[in-house]
């Protein structure tokens, strides 16, 4: 009561009065004054009363203190969370934001707020920009190690809140670069790892989604995954490709060998062009290389076993058509030999082939290209032999003529008046000049002959007999009867002597005779026999070389034999090989 005195006496009663307060302790004590309150329970209750008020005001300064605090904690948080802010973010400062902090703590605070929510926004929206690059990195980086259960709600991105700056942020955004340039790299290589797969399977005749699903089932666009593109996805596909080409080139392979086959026994049985249709194709592969080939379904397998079994069936048809063109090629060269005069193949050569060819054991190219080189040799050595052949044709002739001659001049009847009788005159005058030039003849014969086996370095044989020593004979025998001829005119002369000495002067008209020849003795004679089939004309063939012609070409070998052992010729009969087509020499001479 009397602090409250001392209030109301220090501060006047009219100050007191002018408060709430005072009006209210007025107002109490009039209340007292009425009902006759003691002046001790009135400073009781006023000392009760002002200890209450001091508690209410203690309250209410405690709790302004805090207030307080709790504003300079605010301010010390919010400088330092903008302090963390500019730092995580690597800002240096914030325009707007006060240099110096002046006025009432909630000025302060009220100058700061903005700035820092500000700088809030801006963590927030860095933060969106850190997830959303770490994020894709996370992702291409599951893709290309393989890890196709990554999920982006289930494998949520951690982003380091303590360093958002910008420099990091492109950091980041490098490595994006990166990644997607090399996940862009990789899915260029599966993609053209795919396309190689499926034109590789179009050719191949083979299901290209399987072969790409068995691969990884994410590769396939209808399985709504995202594409692996590991490493080992890489390397499978780069090991189907490689499986895929090299199934490729063996059936290109194995087609071309098939199509040369083909080509050869068409070729060999003289196949008509309809029937080679269905198999042209795979016999144009032979002048085509593998990376050529791209059209689908053009190295299936069912092509290559149809043309195997194409192959297969021609080849049992093979060895007959191959006796047939034996045959045809045999003829061919018999006769090229026959024309020629040149010794023929023997005929158990040939029929070691036959059975060859019937065993299987001669290719058909073996044999044709030793029946081609036969007939080309053939064919070259008839060459080189056709201007003897030639002369050796006119001195046969010229024999023939002069056979006739000799047989002409021994009919005593050949200038009887008779019918036909002019044309052996005008026969006989040919034949004269054609026999006068026999001996020219013979040396340019023996001259060409000899030149030609210096030249081939072996014996010309004529028939199987040796030309120059049917040559030489002849030259002997013409020679032999110069000398009978010569011995008969002496002889001759002599006996006229003797005759015309007892009789008279004058020699013997020789006597006529009206025996005629009939025209088939004097024009058929042997100008049209061949001295190849002509037989020996006895023991008075030796006094003919025409006829001695005849009797070396009848003897054939042992002629042939015998006159090698007379004029220095070594004759060694063939030997037996063990492979008839490399051994078999055709027509040229031993």
């Amino acid at each position: 009561m009397g602090s409250l005195q001392k209030s109301n006496g220090g501060m006047g009663s009219l100050a007191l009065l002018e408060t709430s307060c005072g009006y209210l302790l007025q107002e109490l004590q009039i209340i007292w004054d009425e009902v006759g309150e003691d002046k001790f329970e009135r400073e009781k209750f006023l000392l009760d009363l002002e200890h209450e008020c001091l508690e209410i005001y203690r309250r209410k300064v405690d709790r302004a203190n805090i207030s307080r605090a709790r504003l300079h904690q605010q301010l010390a948080e919010s400088e330092a969370e903008f302090t963390h802010l500019l730092l995580s973010l690597g800002e240096r400062s914030l325009p707007g934001r006060p240099e110096k902090m002046e006025g009432t703590l909630k000025e302060q605070l009220n100058s700061i707020t903005p700035a820092l929510r500000e700088m809030q926004l801006r963590k927030e929206e860095r933060v969106k920009q850190f997830r959303v690059v770490q994020g894709q990195i996370h992702k291409i980086s599951a893709e290309i190690a393989g890890w196709t259960e990554y999920n982006d709600s289930t494998s949520p991105v951690c982003v380091n809140e303590n360093d958002l700056s910008l420099k990091k942020l492109e950091e980041f955004q490098n490595e994006l670069q990166r990644l997607q340039s090399e996940k862009s790299d990789r899915l260029q290589r599966m993609e053209n790892c795919i396309s190689t797969i499926r034109n590789l399977s179009a050719t191949l005749g083979m299901d290209s989604s399987s072969i790409i699903t068995k691969v990884h089932p994410s590769l396939n666009e209808l399985s709504g995954l995202s594409k692996n593109i590991s490493d080992g996805i890489l390397e499978k596909l780069d090991s189907t490709v490689k499986s895929l080409q090299s199934e490729k080139q063996t059936r290109f392979d194995k087609l071309q060998q098939l199509g040369k086959a083909l080509s050869d026994l068409w070729s060999l049985m003289d196949t008509p062009y309809k029937d080679r249709q269905e198999f042209l194709r795979v016999a144009n592969l032979s002048s085509m290389a593998s990376a050529e080939i791209s059209t689908p379904g053009s190295l299936t397998l069912d092509m290559v076993q149809q043309a195997d079994t194409e192959v297969k069936r021609l080849d049992q048809l093979k060895a007959s058509k191959m006796k047939e063109f034996f045959f045809k090629k045999q003829i061919e060269l018999e006769d090229i030999c026959r024309i020629s005069h040149m010794e023929i193949p023997s005929r158990s050569e040939m029929e070691k082939i036959i059975s060859q060819i019937d065993s299987g054991e001669i290719d058909h190219a073996d044999l044709l290209t030793s029946m081609d080189e036969q007939i080309s040799r053939a064919e070259e050595e008839a060459s080189s032999r056709k201007v003897i052949m030639e002369k050796v044709e006119k001195w046969i002739l010229a024999c023939d003529e002069e056979l006739w001659l000799e047989e002409y001049s021994m009919d005593e009847n050949r200038y009887s008046v008779s019918r036909g009788a002019h044309k052996n005159l005008k026969r006989a005058e040919r034949a004269r000049l054609m026999v006068n030039k026999i001996p020219a003849l013979v040396d340019l014969l023996i001259s060409k002959t000899k030149d030609w086996e210096d030249e081939r370095k072996k014996v010309f044989l004529y028939d199987e007999v040796p030309l120059l020593a049917m040559l030489e004979e002849y030259h002997m025998l013409r020679k032999e009867k110069e000398e009978e001829k010569q011995r008969q005119r002496e002889q001759k002369k002599v006996q006229s002597k003797v005759v015309a000495e007892p009789d008279s002067p004058f020699g013997t008209r020789p006597s006529t005779s009206s025996r005629r020849l009939s025209d088939k003795s004097i024009n058929g004679g042997f100008g049209s026999a061949s001295p190849l089939n002509r037989k020996s004309m006895g023991p008075s063939s030796i006094n003919s070389p025409s006829r001695g012609i005849s009797s070396i070409t009848g003897g054939k070998k042992t002629k042939r034999e015998r006159a090698y052992s007379q004029k220095g010729f070594s004759y060694h009969p063939r030997e037996d090989t063990v492979s008839v087509v490399s051994s078999f020499s055709g027509p040229f001479s031993p």
